[in-house]
């Protein structure tokens, strides 16, 4: 099985030796640096080059610069979907973002993990887990949502949180760790 067989099933894999892997963040962060330096006022080209770097988006997608991502194939957006200034998805593993999703600044999504054991993670082996953003969700900025992790559909979440666990529907979520500070049991804020 090859290293990134074994990333792309969860297993433990080594990352920085594999040519095929460090060829593909190579083009990938490539693509990430020729956004994050286009010009604001370059909206067809930013589409563009989103359009390159996520492997399926929906047609009404806006992503702030700057936007840093390790793959890019293994990120999925939905439709209606907005993050402001420095989005950071380490996608070793599937990240879906479902519709209408909106997202404040300095928001990261690791799917990256590396052993407890200090002999494993010396050899530099790591694992990946994916993470699934459903529908309706408003992120707050200073956001880190870790791997493994489901965030249900009609959800906010605090601003500073650290989501280390999945969320159910209708909630409202802060802290670090996350835990829920109210249910969402009408339209009314």
């Amino acid at each position: 099985m090859t290293e990134k067989e074994k990333m792309l099933n969860g297993e433990l894999y080594m990352p920085e030796n594999d040519e095929v892997l460090f060829n593909e963040r190579i083009k990938c962060k490539t693509l990430c640096y020729q956004f994050n330096n286009l010009s604001p006022d370059k909206l067809e080209q930013r589409k563009e080059l989103i359009k390159k770097i996520i492997s399926k988006t929906g047609n009404k997608i806006w992503i702030e610069q700057p936007f840093i991502c390790d793959y890019g194939y293994n990120i999925e957006i939905g439709e209606n979907f907005y993050s402001n200034h420095n989005l950071t998805i380490l996608d070793c593993a599937k990240v879906v973002f479902g519709d209408n999703v909106f997202i404040a600044p300095n928001v990261s999504f690791y799917t990256a993990e590396h052993p407890i054991d200090y002999e494993i993670r010396n050899k530099g082996l790591e694992y990946a887990k994916p993470i699934t953003v459903g529908n309706n969700v408003w992120i707050g900025g200073d956001v880190t949502v870790l791997s493994d992790v489901t965030i249900g559909n009609n959800v906010v979440i605090g601003a500073g949180s650290v989501i280390t666990k999945d969320v159910p529907d209708n909630v409202v979520v802060a802290g670090n760790p996350a835990r829920v500070i109210r249910h969402i049991d009408s339209k009314l804020n």
